[in-house]
């Protein structure tokens, strides 16, 4: 007996369903089409803040475009994604604009004359910022040497030593309160006890560096703790039982580990410092001449020097400002040179594997 097999019938296959999509040139489009409009406004005398403020509601043309034609959910991403770019680049634009302002009207007086001369005997146009350059390097120094063995010190104790005790808890506390106060209660604090050292009217280089020591230990806590807390427990047990003491592990074994974070940390709160004005100014004091001997006399910093410049310009008073704009580009300079370290010395003693 035979069996006849009949094919089976064809199934007819639909073609998916294509999602409608915005063309690919659509987000140039719109965006140039709102710089058009934008740029119109200003022509016709609309002012930048208006044309800018025109321009970005026109920007909003895109997620509507796309709810209308690829749907509710793709127009939801679009104008979530024009909003948050939005909030970056309103973030960014004081940035930028101090960055443009320092850089253009600070590049003018910059020159051989401006880091080689102080301003001793100096009226109207020359002089420099030699002088305010080596006090602001000798007080920044006499801080980091006061400040990063304390912090370390106490960051240790914590992580190490003191746990969840009562007494490391109220360490963290008073830190936590440190890293809030204002600048000018750590100048307060200098003068005070160096007032009942020296006596009134005090004006010393080393009470500017006893005050920015106040405010960068307890970055320096702060950023070495996290960096010993993240070695692995693992390390210090096998140290232990190799028979290594306890001492002897966190030097030879937790401090190398955490090195490259425990130095970014320190250089980054160097950064923090190096730019305030209030605690020198109320303490360290401002001076003309060179002065290389922190307990000898006033000494001039750079915050404190582009201070005196422009709330007592003299006259004429435009090489005064003009000399506050040069000190603020070279302090800012500083800073990022800094951040820039720090960045490098993270890179270079981080283990291999993390590069």
């Amino acid at each position: 007996m035979t069996t006849l097999l009949t094919p089976d019938p064809v199934q007819e296959t639909t073609p998916p369903r294509r999602t409608p999509r915005l063309p690919a040139f659509a987000p140039l489009a719109v965006l140039g089409g709102a710089v058009a409009l934008g740029a119109s406004v200003n022509a016709l005398g609309g002012g930048l803040v208006r044309a800018v403020l025109v321009a970005w509601l026109a920007a909003f043309a895109l997620p509507a475009w796309s709810a209308a034609v690829e749907g509710r959910r793709k127009g939801m991403d679009r104008l979530v994604t024009l909003l948050v770019t939005s909030a970056f680049g309103l973030a960014m634009f004081p940035l930028v604009s101090i960055l443009w302002t320092v850089v253009s009207k600070g590049s003018q007086v910059l020159g051989v004359e401006f880091f080689t001369f102080s301003m001793r005997n100096v009226v109207g146009e020359g002089g420099g910022i030699y002088h305010a350059i080596i006090g602001t390097v000798l007080i920044t120094a006499a801080a980091a040497v006061i400040s990063v063995p304390i912090g370390l010190l106490t960051a240790i104790y914590l992580v190490e030593y003191g746990g969840d005790g009562p007494l490391a808890r109220w360490i963290r506390f008073l830190v936590d309160v440190m890293t809030g106060i204002p600048s000018i209660v750590a100048g307060l604090f200098a003068y005070a006890l160096f007032v009942l050292v020296v006596g009134p009217g005090v004006r010393l280089g080393i009470g500017g560096a006893v005050a920015l020591s106040v405010l960068m230990i307890p970055v320096v806590v702060r950023s070495c703790e996290e960096m010993l807390k993240l070695v692995p427990n693992e390390l210090r047990e096998a140290s232990y039982a190799l028979g290594v003491p306890k001492w002897r592990t966190v030097l030879k074994v937790v401090l190398p580990t955490a090195l490259a974070g425990i130095v970014t940390g320190i250089t980054l709160a160097v950064a923090r410092v190096i730019g305030e004005t209030a605690p020198l100014l109320v303490i360290a004091g401002m001076t003309d001449s060179v002065n290389f001997n922190l307990f000898g006399d006033r000494m001039a910093t750079l915050p404190v020097f582009a201070y005196s410049s422009v709330s007592s310009p003299g006259f004429p008073p435009g090489p005064s400002i003009d000399r506050a704009w040069g000190a603020a580009l070279v302090l800012l300079l500083l800073v990022m040179l800094l951040n820039l370290a720090a960045r490098l010395v993270s890179y270079w003693f981080s283990p291999k594997g993390e590069r």
